[in-house]
């Protein structure tokens, strides 16, 4: 007779009971793990799973992996079918979810997201935020669902929903801005692209992250490290950054991700909150999560809440906020009670099963926990069809059709901070332009390009946002925090380049920037965000009309940022440009 949870006829609570009554410990707690796997270098399907990989399917029980490189579509799809042979392999057979951070844009940070690669290429989130268009966002997040699905992706890692009210915070590129209301607009849109209504056989599973908020970081430190643990409520607003996830898991979010950040002097229903990272967090977890928004899904941490770890030479220490002083066994033992589901970024399966042993944990907590992550598994139909066509994945992926979408959003995305005087845009075929950080054969048809600034009509400049500079902590490079003053040698270019020519300066906002000293050299000024070469030609062509608005204040000064409050948007002084502010770009 066959089982029940292999008959895809039975309902799913029927099959993930019949599953769970089958398994033995060792294999509960293998599927609270979710582990960090890539794809090795070689041809044969064989040789793409290493043997750690390889090792936690079949030994350790583990089924659910975050991809990080890719190499090509065909080689992750062949990757994927891999994994699932091994999965099938195992006594029960559970398939493998493999998971991704962010991989549609330019960012590339392996903490947070991924450049898109073979995939089509769209502005950051940020960018759409810029759009405010739930459209737009639907549409990607659906391109993006059938992209995820050719090379065998079933849960996002996102989307990333915390509010840019810290404008020094790093992360602000991938959330959709300062504005709760837009961005809960935004994520609902987001989810029903990757999902649908429903969490069904053709969708993505999405985990919306970081509960409840991580926008308000001290001194906009990040807390994948330990100088950015704390995060804190000067203007007493935590409620405007739970609102977005409100939202979401009215829309049905299939998973939930608190983050690293650790409360500090936040008080709710006038009871103190306990002060730990929000993973470790019962109050905020069970209580507000569970208890009181009426949230039954999955729960996963963030990533490496338990172990130190040392990668590329680099140590990144267990970002146990708030209980430093605890065990690793305790520092699980706190996860578990807090109402977690899964540990991410981690691979100790053994550890909790001794603490179910020791009788620590109870085995029908943990069934709990098994209960929500199988649901999952049955409602992506993964044990009906756990492989992918390696031939699809190479004609869907990336296809002009999508690439052709993610180049017309990102040129949409464009915001026009301020408009030029005189007729310089758009470019005219006669027009003599200098490019600085630009490709200039992507404006090969619209202008003659110049080598020298002096002979131009105006010069085309793209910049980045400033950061500080830091590389002592894995990771920490690719994080941007610090001040967001441009360098002097940064101003004396732009200065030298308006002394010869008129500057229309391109900047890409992955975080707030101040603008007050270049502001007055430039005849016009473009904020961009996720904005490639090709897409930006199309705008300065006047091929494509810029349709953005800031999605988040620009300060006039860092006095002026050192003085706001971190929970509240638009708190700096006199800010150079408001939220919301565009200008229309065009002749006449």
């Amino acid at each position: 007779m066959k089982a029940i949870y292999l008959n895809p006829d039975r309902p799913v609570q029927e099959r993930v009971a019949d599953l769970l009554g089958r398994m033995t410990l060792a294999e509960k707690a293998g599927l609270m793990f979710h582990s960090i796997s890539m794809v090795q270098p070689g041809e044969e399907s064989a040789d793409l799973v290493d043997h750690g990989t390889e090792a936690l399917i079949t030994q350790g029980f583990l089924s659910h992996f975050n991809v990080h490189q890719l190499p090509s579509a065909r080689l992750a799809a062949r990757w994927h079918n891999r994994m699932q042979e091994l999965a099938a392999s195992t006594r029960l057979g559970i398939p493998v979810t493999v998971s991704t951070d962010p991989r549609h844009a330019s960012a590339e940070n392996m903490g947070a997201s991924f450049a898109a690669g073979f995939f089509s290429a769209w502005p950051e989130a940020i960018g759409f935020a810029a759009l405010g268009d739930e459209e737009t966002v639907r549409g990607f997040a659906d391109i993006a669902r059938q992209e995820y699905l050719a090379v065998g992706i079933r849960a996002a890692l996102h989307p990333s929903i915390d509010l840019a009210t810290e404008p020094r915070w790093a992360r602000q590129y991938g959330g959709f801005g300062q504005d709760a209301e837009t961005s809960a607009r935004l994520a609902v849109a987001y989810l029903e692209g990757f999902q649908g209504k429903t969490v069904g056989p053709s969708s993505v599973a999405c985990m919306t992250k970081h509960f409840p908020g991580g926008g308000p970081q001290r001194d906009g430190e990040d807390p994948h490290f330990p100088y950015g643990r704390e995060q804190v409520y000067p203007g007493e607003n935590f409620d405007y950054h739970l609102y977005p996830f409100r939202a979401t898991l009215a829309a049905g979010t299939s998973a939930v991700m608190p983050y690293y950040g650790m409360p500090v002097g936040l008080k709710r229903r006038g009871e103190a909150v306990e002060e730990v990272g929000f993973g470790f967090n019962r109050q905020i977890i069970t209580g507000l999560l569970r208890k009181e928004l009426g949230y039954d899904g999955v729960v996963c941490t963030d990533w490496g809440l338990l172990n130190d770890s040392t990668i590329y030479g680099k140590f990144l220490p267990a970002r146990a906020w708030g209980v430093e002083h605890l065990s690793m066994e305790d520092r699980m033992i706190k996860v578990v009670d807090a109402g977690c589901d899964q540990f991410g970024g981690e691979e100790c399966p053994e550890a909790l099963v001794r603490l179910v042993a020791e009788g620590k944990i109870s085995e029908s907590r943990i069934d709990e926990s098994v209960t929500r992550l199988l649901r999952v598994k049955f409602e992506l139909g993964l044990f009906e069809n756990p492989f992918v066509d390696e031939d699809a994945a190479v004609s869907i992926a990336g296809n002009p059709l999508f690439q052709e979408a993610g180049l017309q959003a990102q040129a949409r995305s464009v915001v026009v901070l301020k408009a030029p005087s005189q007729d310089l845009l758009p470019l005219d075929p006669d027009m003599r332009v200098f490019v600085e950080n630009m490709d200039g054969q992507s404006l090969v048809g619209s202008a003659q390009l110049v080598s020298e600034p002096s002979a131009a009509d105006l010069a085309i400049v793209r910049l980045n946002a400033p950061f500080t500079p830091r590389d002592e902590l894995f990771l920490e490079a690719a994080f941007h925090a610090g001040s967001l003053d441009f360098a002097d040698d940064v101003i004396s270019r732009i200065t030298e380049l308006a002394s010869q020519t008129k500057v229309v300066l391109v900047v890409n906002l992955d975080r707030p920037a101040v603008l007050t000293p270049i502001e007055p050299l430039c005849e016009a000024i473009l904020g961009v965000f996720g904005v490639s070469d090709a897409a930006l030609a199309r705008v300065l062509s006047g091929h494509t009309r810029p349709e953005g608005t800031l999605p988040f204040e620009l300060p006039s000064s860092m006095d002026a940022v050192l003085a706001s409050r971190t929970d509240v948007p638009s708190d700096t002084a006199n800010p150079l440009y408001a939220y919301g502010h565009s200008q229309p770009l065009g002749k006449g």
